[in-house]
């Protein structure tokens, strides 16, 4: 039976606030700008030349089917009361979100009572988006465009709703443990980066990996896409307060101070190991401090956020060499290396250093792990089943011409000239 949630009358229209809805939605838009250009450029611009308009083609079309699918059932099975496991029918197709200018009624949210729950129900669209996106990175330069386009979409539901729902939905096992995040370590990061590692390896290497030089096609795509990446983690982080308060406040600037040690604390373990200093690694590290202080943005000082930044930029770094060399997979953008590393060491941190007086929870460590542990082992063996699946019923890998010639020409008919 579908849970009921109750809708406003013209009365309880006095409990939403146009400042909080504002915001929202313009954090909103600052998620989506983060998928769209953002991990398109960022991941556009370390392929191959051949490969990068299929690069953005695949981020475009999975931003689309997700979109679709959140708005058929992600959202209900996400954020609407269920069980500890998963959530409801109740909000299937966006119903009751429709806002009814003759009775005056207006859905909301039991989780953000103070704004239209069509406007919650976007922001988490924006989440749901950005994290089936980050796999891109894991499987570039081989993967048959409709075919990642059904993984993808069934990864959505399979694994990305169920873990939304256990953590961030108060009724979800997770949450009622105690686990902190804020706005996706967990839920985001950990989560893609070891789906991600999970199919590069059952994908395979690219050929010539390991043996031939991979160069990237163009940096300054790179560098355009982590500015843009970190200009919407102001939403991604600051709009989880889901309120224009105080607590948003810091969150953004906890944000913009782990971005900055997370770039530092990368380039100063590749200067050591490699005695200089890359654009690359400047982008990747900045990266790596946003994805460690997402769990915690909304329980930590500023202090701490300097802290959890700059472990995570030397984290990420050993993440995407030394480790990536141990694991053996060509997760060629280094998702597992900078998201799924950074997501973990952020998760632990949160339990050192959530602050009560700002968060109003103590943070635990053991709990974390719990959470960091559950969410490891449902994602990769669910990943595993549901590639071997898809692989085994419609194929995943391109042949090995089309790889050869690139993916934009054997798939697309389409060239870039750079």
């Amino acid at each position: 039976m579908a849970a009921t949630i109750n809708r406003p009358s013209v009365t309880d229209l006095q409990s939403i606030s146009a400042v909080d809805t504002a915001w929202l939605m313009t954090a909103t838009i600052l998620v989506l700008l983060m998928t769209l250009p953002g991990i398109a450029l960022f991941y556009s611009g370390m392929v191959r030349r051949k490969n990068v308009l299929n690069t953005m083609a695949s981020v475009i079309g999975i931003a689309a089917v997700v979109s679709l699918l959140w708005f058929a059932f992600g959202y209900s099975l996400s954020f609407t009361p269920g069980n500890g496991w998963i959530g409801s029918d109740s909000r299937f197709w966006f119903a009751g979100l429709d806002f009814d200018s003759v009775h005056q009624k207006v859905a909301v949210s039991h989780l953000a009572p103070h704004v239209p729950e069509a406007a919650f129900a976007m922001f988490q669209l924006a989440f749901a988006v950005i994290t089936a996106s980050l796999l891109v990175g894991a499987w570039v330069e081989r993967m048959r465009f409709g075919s990642m386009l059904v993984f993808v979409g069934l990864w959505s539901l399979i694994v990305y709703a169920p873990i939304a729902h256990w953590v961030w939905e108060p009724g979800g096992w997770l949450a009622k443990m105690g686990a902190l995040d804020f706005a996706g370590g967990t839920v985001v990061h950990i989560n893609a980066g070891l789906a991600g590692l999970v199919c590069a390896w059952m994908l395979g290497p690219r050929r010539g990996y390991g043996r031939e030089p991979l160069e990237p096609s163009n940096l300054g795509f790179t560098m355009i896409g982590a500015a843009l990446l970190w200009i919407g983690w102001f939403g991604f982080n600051a709009g989880s307060s889901l309120a224009a308060d105080g607590r948003a406040a810091l969150a953004l600037s906890v944000t913009h101070i782990a971005a900055c040690a997370g770039a530092m604390g990368w380039a100063l373990a590749e200067y050591l190991v490699r005695s200089k200093v890359t654009l690359l690694g400047l982008c990747s590290g900045l990266v790596a401090g946003l994805v460690a202080i997402t769990p915690a943005a909304g329980f930590v000082t500023p202090r701490s956020a300097l802290m959890i930044g700059a472990i995570a930029g030397v984290a990420c770094y050993w993440g995407a060499t030394s480790l990536k060399r141990m694991l053996g997979a060509d997760d060629s953008l280094d998702v597992f290396g900078v998201h799924g590393v950074g997501g973990i060491v952020g998760a632990l941190l949160t339990g050192v250093f959530a602050d009560p007086d700002i968060g109003g929870v103590t943070g635990s460590v053991v709990t974390q792990g719990i959470s960091v542990l559950a969410v490891g082992i449902f994602t990769v063996i669910t990943t595993a089943i549901l590639f071997w699946l898809v692989n085994a019923l419609i194929g995943l890998r391109v042949d090995e011409e089309s790889e050869q010639v690139g993916l934009d020409i054997a798939l697309h008919r389409e060239r870039i000239n750079m």
